[in-house]
């Protein structure tokens, strides 16, 4: 008995309308005083407003009369807008106003998270609202609130819905199924991957079929042609099963921070869906990461765990604080890489001096596989060099960020110059950058 008195005193709640209406009773006593006439009125108001406030708390305490959980997906995908789903039943036979409190994981560090919805009797409402986590990791949701409030609106009644779960959140695989979904049905011009032209003809044929309007006439085979009547091409298939690795480094140089995610999370966001891309073109994908340590090492496969292999790998990788040894990267791409690949390298190189102290050994490795140098632009300093300086200290700053903005751009050219292919993006631009480059180079059969 005494544990369900403190159970009904713990979870009401008193609304503002009852407040209000002790407030207009005070006043009316208060005129009162000066008008004794009208004695009998705040009274009968006051006792009216006491009557309505029992008949709110038997009304919503009757019964036990909302129903609601959480769906929620297994895991959550770092750096997109994951669906929370909560869904309400009123088991109540007339209206209520519902207040819902998600507890949320405290990374998200929001204190205002607060849904009002009108629940019907005897019909489920589904609210659906968005997280974006920024951090790789476990994320703890704690219990389903709800407060519901009676059509008299004195009092309102709390449940408590236990749904406490831990949740992962993994690299970007949303961004992963939207490119996959893009790739099948021949939409990835709409994010900006161009079509490229292949430079003639692979030498895996494929088979011989019927001509049809945009074929190349310079396929037609003759014979067949003869043979059927009908003109037939030559069908040619891009090679296969070669090998394409992402590089990462995850030294201090990659903690740097752009719009809540650190470099090294839009690198492994975008590594993800390079492999992915890589895998559907039938090729060998395989990762390795690097710092002032020998990371995880993937050889290239294209079985069908390697993809999830890939994601378990990067899921667990985290930033470390010294600088990358890049003598211990060369010596592990020759000893992991036993034939010639296509090695994305992505990493944050800021300075000529810092690029001077990398290039032999970037020689050393491209002399061996294909390298692809992935340097992030630094918009906040592109952003700062393109606007307009209104004092003394704004043409200072100007020009310092003119400096850093044009180092990169002669670092990009540095590395041109000694045969090295570089891509200098955004983190926002990478994904989409790197994919580019990915058919560019299948293209053009350089691997």
């Amino acid at each position: 008995m005494k544990k369900a008195f403190r159970n009904f005193y713990k979870n009401l709640f008193l609304q503002s309308r009852l407040f209000a209406g002790l407030g207009i009773a005070a006043a009316l006593y208060l005129i009162s005083f000066f008008l004794p006439w009208l004695s009998i009125v705040p009274t009968l108001f006051f006792c009216t407003l006491l009557l309505l406030f029992f008949a709110d708390v038997w009304i919503i305490y009757r019964i036990e009369g909302i129903k609601a959980y959480r769906k929620a997906p297994d895991r959550l995908s770092n750096g997109d807008e994951n669906d929370i789903d909560i869904i309400a039943e009123s088991l109540y036979t007339f209206n209520i106003k519902a207040g819902i409190i998600d507890e949320i994981p405290f990374q998200f560090q929001k204190r205002d998270v607060w849904y009002d919805i009108t629940l019907l009797p005897r019909t489920p409402v589904e609210y659906r609202y968005g997280l974006r986590p920024t951090k790789r990791g476990e994320y703890a949701f704690g219990n389903l609130m709800v407060y519901a409030t009676s059509p008299i609106g004195l009092v309102s009644r709390r449940y408590i819905f236990e749904q406490t779960t831990t949740l992962p959140v993994y690299p970007s695989f949303l961004q992963m199924r939207k490119y996959e979904l893009m790739a099948i049905s021949n939409r990835l011009t709409e994010v900006g991957i161009k079509r490229v032209r292949r430079i003639g003809n692979s030498m895996e044929f494929e088979q011989i079929k019927n001509y049809v309007v945009g074929d190349d006439y310079r396929t037609i085979n003759w014979k067949a042609t003869a043979r059927k009547g009908d003109f037939m091409v030559n069908s040619y298939i891009e090679e296969r099963s070669q090998h394409v690795y992402c590089v990462i480094d995850k030294s201090r140089v990659m903690k740097m921070p752009f719009d809540g995610l650190s470099l090294l999370d839009y690198a492994i966001n975008a590594s993800l869906v390079l492999s992915s891309v890589a895998l559907r073109k039938e090729d060998k994908a395989g990762l390795i990461t690097i710092s002032d340590k020998k990371g995880a090492v993937i050889p290239a496969d294209n079985r069908p765990g390697q993809l999830n292999k890939i994601m378990q790998v990067l899921y667990r990788e985290k930033t470390r604080y010294l600088e990358t040894d890049t003598d211990l990267l060369y010596h592990t791409i020759r000893q992991t890489l036993k034939q010639r690949s296509l090695v994305v390298y992505f990493t944050n190189i800021e300075s000529l001096p810092a690029l001077k102290r990398q290039l032999p050994f970037f020689k050393k490795i491209s002399m061996f596989h294909l390298l692809l140098v992935v340097i992030f632009e630094n918009t906040e300093l592109k952003t700062m060099s393109e606007s307009p300086a209104s004092n003394v200290e704004d043409i200072y700053t100007k020009t310092i960020a003119e400096k850093f903005v044009y180092e990169k751009k002669l670092i990009v050219k540095e590395l041109a110059g000694n045969g090295i292919r570089s891509i200098l993006t955004s983190p926002q631009n990478l994904t989409v950058d790197a994919i580019n480059s990915y058919f560019e180079i299948k293209a053009a059969q350089k691997i």
